[in-house]
């Protein structure tokens, strides 16, 4: 398969409805992948706290319509990123109507919507996102011809514990849109790479560029096979990155070197000694 992340700059002065119209004729110029790619909240910046509820639009708003669209023109799965969503009346918000979530969209090559996550893991530590986003409770996988999609966002990706749960879900490729901050590159690379080797499974994140609220991008977009091998890293700045996937190499190295057989902790009770 054929995988394109769209690694977005985040321009605060280029108004929304353009950026949208901007994404989206990127995401149909993708029109031979297989599967698109899209940073976490690339319609107005990752830190950009302050604009989080003015910018907040429901599950089914215009960032929906739009790449519901764009998907559809292309014919490609589209992993469409996230959205600051405003819940709905009705939508299992715990907080009551109104609550924020950071909230991914996934659709098919039809344009139909195949999955919805929202964020577990805020980031923030009690101000930012922490605060102003309600988080999510659920696992969610994708099923596309060959393969199985875990879904994950940024701050995700520091807790080893959420992807164990997709790869027991049978997700054998994670896709995880980010906003990730330029001064901890360092940690996206290597947490990218230590997801792939402990579940082997390929790992596809794909970041934002420019600078949010002040807060410098760090872009290098990351492919990482099941060995932990880089296939592809994109640059610093706005960049598609394309890159050919063999999924059953998921399988494969789950069978040459079988070492998730051998779990024993998280399967069962731990034994504590007091």
């Amino acid at each position: 398969m054929r995988a394109s992340l769209i690694q977005i700059d985040v321009d605060q002065g280029e108004p929304v409805d353009s950026r949208r119209r901007r994404v989206a004729a990127l995401v149909r110029e993708q029109s031979g992948a297989d599967l698109v790619v899209l940073p976490e909240l690339w319609t107005m910046g990752a830190f950009a706290y302050e604009e989080f509820g003015s910018e907040a639009e429901p599950l089914e708003g215009p960032t929906y319509e739009t790449m519901a669209k764009a998907a559809s023109d292309a014919g490609v799965w589209l992993h469409a990123g996230s959205i600051p969503e405003r819940a709905a009346s009705g939508s299992g918000s715990a907080a009551g109507d109104g609550t924020l979530y950071n909230t991914s969209l996934v659709f098919s090559p039809s344009g139909e919507l195949a999955a919805v996550y929202r964020k577990i893991h805020r980031f923030g530590f009690d101000k930012g996102e922490a605060v102003l986003m309600g988080a999510g409770r659920d696992l969610v996988t994708v099923r596309l011809p060959g393969t199985t999609l875990g879904v994950a966002t940024c701050y995700d990706l520091r807790f080893p514990e959420l992807f164990r749960g997709l790869v027991d879900a049978g997700a054998e490729m994670l896709v995880i849109p980010a906003g990730w901050p330029e001064r901890r590159r360092a940690h996206w690379t290597l947490l990218a790479q230590a997801r792939a080797v402990e579940n082997q499974a390929f790992v596809l994140a794909c970041g934002t560029a420019g600078t949010h609220a002040g807060v410098p991008q760090a872009g290098h977009s990351i492919v990482v096979d099941p060995w932990g091998e880089v296939l592809a890293q994109a640059g610093p700045g706005e960049e598609v990155l394309t890159v050919d996937i063999d999924p059953a190499r998921a399988a494969a190295t789950r069978e040459q070197f079988p070492a998730l057989k051998d779990r024993v902790l998280g399967l069962e009770p731990p034994r504590h000694r007091g």
